[in-house]
């Protein structure tokens, strides 16, 4: 049975009629019965009952009520159809069905919306939804959008974590950074001043994230309050890893999360990390003496990276705290530290160094000295002053020389055997979670946030987060169909954005003209091209 509008052209009502097709066997035709129901009421979409005489009556409860929905319609479809095909591959549509079953078609139109719609607020997504196919298929009022970041439970989110981590890689390196987002908000709890990384002078939360490097996905993320420095939260990143169930994890991190804790409770736990280390560690510099005029060779040398590099074999002096046991477990771990000598950094840094050299001597010599300098004044200078020849500054020559010989130098530590290239690579991969930031402030808009309300925000984060799954896979897609030498992510975006689809009562949608060159892109990114709906 369906339901069929007819207008009557004398006066202007439209009347709904209950249609019910039929085969007549003698004739070989189709044929249809039609019923009166009722007219249209036009301001609010309700079927009335009619008495035949044109002297219609509200009934409370009518028999049939059907929400007035255009007929015909026309919608953009080929950037949307992009993003099914990426939530279907990677499970993304199944994982937030089983989490969030009433509002996952909602979530998924705001998420195409943030993705699609890049630095425009949520309240233009009427004007969006209007003209785009989308899981929805309907309006999302702004108030509608913060009443469902405000349903997003922990449970769920937690849920979603489970879900979404056994597609990973099992093993593949995980990158682990953190980053600030400025509120202007400051009635949010973790909101607090701290070493802001947008130097824009607003309080801030700090976002920690983690990315696979093989996979180019982001798995997990945690909010922070804002003045947590980066080293404090390994510990409590690996007790959430256990309880989601990631035992086996890989971390790559900047020297800014080492620390000799940090490293003992990656030991205990027995995972694998790879971690860069500052050159002024003791450890790391009596490891460098032993090697120092050796490893700097022509055998030792890389080209594809221009540089040095170097494996050793060291010891760790593990310590464990035993509460039970009262004592504390001290004893030698096997660790690889891999050495790296850059001439032109070498270069670059000896002539800083020289210049703040010069910077320093013409302040002793003017007598224009500072405060905040008076500890490099003593290590680097010898100053004597007399009446006759005035200030005089002698450079320490012992101190430079001490100073200068481990410029061009860095290195990396990990607990996994490999050699000095295959670090190298692995620690430079981990830029993907910077770039994953970038896309989460500048594609995203969420650089900084209005959001009031704890609640808000937590489900806001995650909208966020999920939108940032299909961008960063996006961004693999592309980068490995080398489609960046010709497209922005965006343009890319926009060039499928002009397909359409014509809806038609009835009948199946009709799928608009596909180019040449639309066809290539979808087949580039792997996935099918569109015939039919």
């Amino acid at each position: 049975m369906t339901v069929v509008y007819q207008s009557d052209k004398r006066s202007g009502i439209t009347y709904a009629y209950e249609s019910v097709s039929t085969w007549d066997k003698e004739k070989k035709q189709s044929r249809s019965k039609r019923t009166l129901i009722g007219r249209l009421d036009e301001e609010t979409g309700e079927i009335l009952a009619t008495d035949g005489r044109m002297k219609g009556k509200k009934v409370p409860k009518p028999p049939v009520q059907i929400k007035k929905v255009a007929q015909y319609a026309r919608f953009f479809f080929g950037a949307t159809y992009l993003l099914d095909a990426i939530g279907d591959k990677l499970g993304v549509t199944e994982d937030l069905r089983q989490c969030f079953p009433d509002i996952y078609r909602q979530m998924l139109s705001i998420i195409y919306y943030l993705i699609l719609e890049d630095k425009n607020p949520l309240y233009r997504f009427e004007k969006w939804g209007l003209i785009h196919k989308h899981p929805h298929r309907e309006d999302i009022s702004s108030q509608r959008s913060s009443e469902m970041f405000s349903k997003i439970g922990e449970d769920a989110i937690q849920q979603f974590f489970r879900l979404h981590g056994k597609r990973r890689t099992e093993r593949e390196y995980w990158a682990y950074d953190i980053t600030t987002i400025s509120s202007y908000s400051e009635c949010l709890k973790q909101v607090q001043y701290g070493h802001s990384k947008e130097d824009d002078g607003l309080p801030q939360f700090n976002l920690a994230l983690l990315f696979g490097e093989q996979s180019n996905l982001p798995f997990y993320y945690r909010k922070l309050a804002g003045n947590i420095p980066d080293v404090l939260t390994v510990k409590t990143l690996l007790t959430e890893l256990e309880a989601l169930g990631f035992k086996k994890v890989k971390l790559v991190m900047d020297r800014g999360f080492y620390r000799a804790e940090n490293i003992n409770g990656l030991l205990k736990e027995h995972l694998k990390f790879l971690v860069a280390v500052k050159m002024s560690l003791t450890f790391v510099r009596d490891e460098l003496d032993k090697v120092y005029d050796e490893f700097r060779t022509f055998e030792c040398y890389n080209d594809d990276y221009e540089l040095y590099s170097t494996t050793m074999t060291c010891e760790w002096d593990y310590t464990q705290v035993r509460p039970n046991k009262g004592n504390t477990l001290r004893e030698k771990r096997r660790v690889y530290l891999h050495l790296y000598y850059n001439i032109d950094k070498a270069t670059e840094d000896q002539k800083d160094f020289d210049r703040k050299l010069m910077r320093l001597k013409s302040e002793l010599v003017s007598g224009n000295r500072r405060q905040e300098n008076e500890k490099l004044y003593n290590k680097y200078f010898t100053v004597k002053s007399t009446p006759v020849r005035g200030t005089r500054a002698t450079v320490n020559e012992d101190a430079v020389k001490k100073a200068k010989r481990y410029y061009g130098f860095f290195a990396l530590l990990s607990n996994e055997k490999m050699d000095s290239i295959t670090a190298l690579e692995l620690y430079r991969n981990k830029d993907l979670v910077e770039k994953a930031f970038g896309n989460l402030k500048e594609r995203l808009n969420f650089r900084r946030t209005l959001v009031s309300s704890e609640q808000s925000l937590n489900g806001k984060l995650f909208f966020e987060f999920v939108a940032l799954i299909y961008l960063s896979h996006l961004n693999k897609l592309m980068r490995d169909a080398h489609l960046y030498k010709d497209y922005t992510m965006a343009g890319l975006l926009d060039k499928l954005d002009l397909i359409e689809c014509f809806e038609r009562p009835g009948r199946r949608p009709q799928l608009g003209e596909i180019l040449k060159e639309q066809r290539d892109l979808y087949l580039a990114l792997g996935v099918d091209v569109p015939t039919s709906l």
